[in-house]
């Protein structure tokens, strides 16, 4: 006797609504349907399986940028009093004047609610339409991340948020990041966030590094829009170095303050010694020579590369926007791309060394100040700890 097949439609219209788990954000996509056939105790049975369409694809745009600064500061002369060192010798190596670094209940959540609010603000989208939040950091209030404080302290309840940690290429890499998740489709408001409070693990001792470090936070939004074409990255370039950790780090320590290598980091479960102990990280080690090598080399070559990609030439580009590490990396890499210094947006001698948040802090005091505008093109890169470095050329 032949078994009777139940014929199923091959294809129906459903109404889903996407944000990870909620449903917020409704498109319409086609469901289609595969059948595959199965033989059980000599019956011929057919299953019915259904697949979802790709998702419809959406353009992104920058839509409000925001930014946050400690309120106490430490100037070089502040300096002078703890380390060997003096005003004019910072300002010459570094073209740093000043630094902010958090006190009181200041900390990286409080000051990244506070640069996301004003971000959201200037794009006119309320918090609880946030879709996703990427916070770019390498100095989180808790060990498991921060993005997830920062969503509650702004009321974003119905976003996704995570952290990601690229070091100073951290903003770069998650702008570019957040561009993909709303052309895929699936997401309409983007908070992208570059936050860092490195004065935790500054040895205040070592004039090699207590010099550079200050603490701040920028962030962007990003909306959809419908036209696929209408995107604000025109062309990116990201790259990674495992070969040169060495030469920035803020390792894991044990108790006695000995770094740890070999990932050894707490007695063994089957020791005599195995009772909890307490973990820290040590405080930032750098080979400045090589690393100023490093950056003199690759931000050149990875903006260059992302202008490419973008179809774009050198004199296309109105703002050079980069990490704020030294001021003669960055005449350096504009002398090399043969941009003016009119062109160059520079904020170090304020801020200092912000790690992930020195380019949208960056990006939003010249926005604020009405450098930056609608239809101008930017150039950004980050590049630092990893060792790690990305570019990537926007249309305001």
């Amino acid at each position: 006797m032949r078994a009777a097949v139940a014929s199923a439609p091959t294809s129906a219209v459903m109404r889903v609504a996407s944000r990870g788990g909620n449903a917020l954000s409704r498109r319409t996509r086609t469901r289609t349907s595969s059948s595959r056939t199965t033989t059980r105790g000599g019956r011929r049975a057919t299953t019915t399986v259904a697949m979802a369409a790709a998702f419809v694809p959406a353009g992104a745009q920058i839509a409000g940028v925001g930014m946050a600064i400690p309120k106490q500061s430490l100037t070089n002369d502040d300096l002078a009093s703890l380390v060997d060192t003096n005003d004019e010798w910072i300002k010459t190596r570094t073209g740093i004047g000043k630094r902010h670094v958090i006190s009181g209940d200041e900390s990286l959540t409080s000051l990244a609610a506070e640069a996301a609010t004003d971000a959201l603000k200037m794009a006119g989208v309320d918090a609880k339409d946030v879709d996703l939040i990427i916070l770019a950091t390498s100095s989180p209030d808790d060990v498991f991340g921060s993005a997830c404080t920062v969503q509650a302290a702004i009321g974003a309840e119905g976003a996704l948020a995570f952290d990601l940690t690229a070091a100073c290429s951290g903003f770069v890499v998650g702008l570019v990041n957040g561009v993909h998740f709303i052309r895929g489709g699936e997401y309409k408001n983007v908070l992208v966030i570059g936050a860092d409070v490195l004065s935790r693990y500054v040895d205040w001792r070592d004039r090699g590094t207590c010099i550079l470090f200050g603490d701040g936070c920028g962030a962007m939004v990003l909306t959809s829009t419908p036209n696929p074409e209408d995107c604000c990255v025109l062309g990116f370039d990201m790259h990674s170095d495992g070969t040169g950790n060495h030469n920035l780090t803020a390792k894991f320590t044990n108790e006695n303050g000995a770094e740890v290598n070999d990932g050894a980091s707490k007695p063994r479960a089957d020791t005599a010694a195995a009772n909890s102990g307490r973990g820290a990280f040590c405080n930032i080690g750098m080979n400045g020579q090589e690393v100023f090598k490093f950056a003199v080399r690759a931000v050149p070559d990875t903006v260059g590369k992302s202008l490419a990609h973008a179809g774009l030439e050198n004199e296309d580009v109105d703002h050079l926007v980069l990490h704020q590490a030294n001021q003669r990396i960055i005449d350096g890499a504009a002398k090399k791309l043969g941009l003016s210094s009119d062109k160059v947006v520079s904020n170090i001698a304020k801020y200092g060394n912000t790690s992930a948040g020195s380019v949208p802090i960056a990006l939003a005091e010249a926005v604020t100040e009405g450098k930056i505008k609608k239809g101008d093109v930017v150039a950004c890169a980050g590049f630092g700890a990893g060792l790690t470095w990305a570019s990537a050329i926007l249309r305001w």
